[in-house]
């Protein structure tokens, strides 16, 4: 393994010094930081065929920012801020309401409620005039200001029944 020396130790000092200012940043986040850090990212939900989703995920999100639903699949931000332009068509009303705000160093849980109703047929259930309400768990991780990556989970099937009753 080849051995680093460093020919300028301020430059070392300076640099281990913004490393610690970012680890306890991160170590102590606030709940009312994590939550401006995340509200683009929650705007974007909000009736977002009513936003400019480009520049709201531009703000919030980096550029190679992965959106996964498993450990394996996911979306990368483009494709994320077109299907989420897709669901905006879809649910004019859509809205994501976050009723819970959890921090773990550089990760922000958010629990909230998703609910709209469709006016277009919503995996494969047609429009009825109904509405839905379902839980939604995300984790976000946050690196130099921006999220780097978000696990989602979102109550579908629960959309689906209450879509679906009669």
């Amino acid at each position: 393994m080849p051995q680093l020396t460093c020919r300028c130790p301020r430059a070392a000092a300076l640099a281990l010094a913004a490393l610690a200012v970012t680890s306890a940043w991160a170590q102590s986040m606030t709940t009312e930081q994590a939550r401006k850090q995340i509200a683009p990212f929650y705007d974007m939900l909000n009736q977002p065929a009513t936003k400019d989703l480009k520049a709201l995920s531009e703000q919030a999100l980096s550029p190679d920012w992965k959106s996964y639903s498993s450990e394996t699949d996911f979306k990368g931000r483009d494709g994320f801020v077109a299907q989420v332009g897709g669901f905006g068509k879809l649910i004019p009303d859509l809205k994501w309401d976050i009723k819970d705000v959890l921090v773990d160093g550089n990760r922000i849980i958010v629990r909230s409620e998703a609910s709209g109703t469709p006016v277009g047929p919503l995996f494969g259930v047609p429009p009825g005039g109904k509405s839905f309400k379902i839980m939604t768990i995300d984790i976000h991780t946050i690196q130099n200001g921006r999220a780097i990556t978000a696990h989602h989970v979102e109550d579908w099937a629960g959309a689906l029944r209450q879509l679906s009753a009669k």
